[in-house]
This record gives structure tokens, C-alpha cells and sequence, in this order.
């Protein structure tokens, strides 16, 4: 996974990235943005202040939900924003072959959010925590829609109905989004991740196989789910990215690239922030039957 540089480091130490800021978690040693040559790092000092607009902090660590956590691991190249996502073993039990980002439930020994993805990231393709840069943490989502469906979306009907089991919790997964450098030395770990992969994040705006299909609550909410067909050039094959994982690949690229995707998404663009979090807000309503008002 690790790519050749063509350019030499530039001199001078940054006092702009937010790692180096004592008490800081991100990357050890100090910024690395300063040794990026000029074009790769106004790439990533503008994804870095779009981002930060949009960070949600523990505004939703108090709903009555199991936590958990994934990484999304931002690297440059070819001064192009790429996204790091992984396949999840067939051994595993639950959504084996699947395509999904580092990250897990919340164990104990987690103090937030970015504890657990940072663990999970290490865990399973041997991501330093302090070789993570971490920006932000993005709108949550709730991992029920994951295990609704199957992945072959040919066979599905457009809409179909959701039956949520009242004695299933799930959990309320939040997104970490953190810089990694684009020469980290992937390490997966067998147990729970068979193949790595990158995919240039522009491409969840403007993809060249894309498909959606609809959902509806029993309460009737109705939205929809982005599936994604990337050919890999240099696995020589083609990954299935959909459901949870789409749904945080195309927000992600929503914040840093502030345009129209070529698609429909469900999302009011002049008002991204409130509309993510309403959106959120009528789903975790609609999937619990609770009203807006208990949140």
C-alpha cells in the first residue's frame, strides 16, 4: 500500500495543524504537513478547515444507544484526497466480504469516540494511533441499515420494508476522520481484514458505477442507500462499497468538496449542517419511535 513520493521534504516546522498543539492526539513528533511539498498541503490544510466546521464533537454520546466507532483514514496522492477502506474477512460472523472502514463497538478502556477508532484502526490494519493525524468526528449513523440488505442490489425491489427488532440494540456508529500518510505500510490483521484498498475520495461525488436503492421504515421514513462499484487498478479486480459505509464515504466528500455530486442524495446542499443533522435526527426517531423531542 505504500506509495513513492516525488517530491523532497520541505524545511520549517507548521504551527497550523491542530497535532501539534500540546495534549493534542495525532501525529507523534509533531506536524508532517510542513514536509509535504506546497500543492499536497493546501490540499490538506482546506479539507482540514472545511472539516472542522462540521465536527459534532459528543453532541450525541448521550443517546440511549451501544457506541461504536470508525476511522476514516485520508492520505494524499498524486495531490488528490484518497480514502483507506478495507474487507472484512470472510471468517468474521457478521457482514463477511464486505467493504467497510476501520473501527468497531466501544469497549470500556475507550475514553471516546477516537479512542475506539483509533484502537480498531490498530487492531485491524496496524495503524499507529500517533501516526493519525484526527480532525474531526462527522454526523453518527446507526449500523441497523447494514444488516437489512444484501449486497447484490440487482436482486432487491426498489423499496422495500424495514422490520426492526424492538430486542436488538444497535449501535450508534461515529465516523473519526483523520490524515494518514500515504506511505503507512498496511498490516492486516487476518482474523478480520482479508484486502486493503484505496479509492480517490472525489470519486463518492462523481462515480463511474453507481446505483441506489430506497429503504422505508415501518414508520415510513423513506431515504436511500449509495452503492458503489470501484474498479481497483491495482488489485485488478472490483469492490462493492455500499450501506453505512457509502452513506459516510459521500458525506465525507460533501464537507471537503462543497459541490453537487452526480447523483441524488438526501441532503439539503446550501444547508449541509443542519440538514445532515436533521436527517439523523428523523431516522434514530423513525428506526426507535421516539420523538425529536426525547432527544
Amino acid at each position: 500500500m505504500a506509495a513513492e513520493r516525488d517530491e523532497e521534504p520541505g524545511p520549517g516546522p507548521c504551527c497550523l495543524c491542530p497535532g501539534t498543539a500540546a495534549g493534542k492526539r495525532g501525529m507523534a513528533g509533531g506536524c508532517r504537513c510542513s514536509a509535504l511539498p506546497a500543492p499536497r498541503q493546501g490540499v490538506m490544510e482546506e479539507a482540514r478547515r472545511r472539516l472542522r466546521q462540521f465536527d459534532v464533537g459528543d453532541k450525541f454520546s448521550r443517546l440511549p444507544l451501544p457506541r461504536a466507532a470508525v476511522l476514516l483514514p485520508l492520505m494524499v496522492r498524486g495531490d488528490r484526497l484518497h480514502l483507506l477502506l478495507t474487507v472484512r474477512s470472510m471468517q468474521l460472523r457478521r457482514s463477511p466480504g464486505e467493504v467497510c472502514f476501520p473501527g468497531g463497538k466501544s469497549e470500556a478502556t475507550d475514553k471516546d469516540d477516537v479512542d475506539t477508532a483509533l484502537r480498531e484502526a490498530k487492531e485491524e490494519v496496524g495503524l499507529q494511533p500517533e501516526k493519525v493525524e484526527v480532525i474531526c468526528r462527522l454526523m453518527p449513523g446507526i449500523d441497523k441499515m447494514n444488516n437489512l440488505v444484501t449486497p447484490v442490489v440487482g436482486f432487491i425491489e426498489d423499496t422495500f420494508q424495514v422490520t426492526p427488532n424492538p430486542d436488538e440494540m444497535n449501535n450508534l456508529v461515529t465516523p473519526v476522520v483523520g490524515f494518514i500518510e500515504d506511505t503507512f505500510q498496511v498490516t492486516p490483521n487476518p482474523d478480520e481484514v482479508s484486502e486493503v484498498f484505496v479509492v480517490p475520495l472525489e470519486y463518492f461525488v462523481k462515480p463511474l458505477n453507481y446505483k441506489t436503492f430506497s429503504y422505508k421504515t415501518t414508520s415510513g421514513y423513506l431515504t436511500r442507500i449509495h452503492c458503489f462499484t470501484y474498479d481497483d487498478q491495482e488489485h485488478k479486480r472490483s469492490f462493492k462499497i455500499w450501506g453505512l459505509t457509502a452513506h459516510f464515504a459521500v458525506f465525507l466528500a460533501l464537507v471537503i468538496f462543497g459541490e453537487r455530486p452526480a447523483f441524488e442524495v438526501d441532503y439539503d446542499l446550501d444547508n449541509l449542517i443542519s440538514s445532515s443533522e436533521d436527517n439523523f435526527i428523523n431516522l434514530y426517531a423513525s428506526i426507535y419511535e421516539r420523538k425529536k423531542s426525547n432527544l
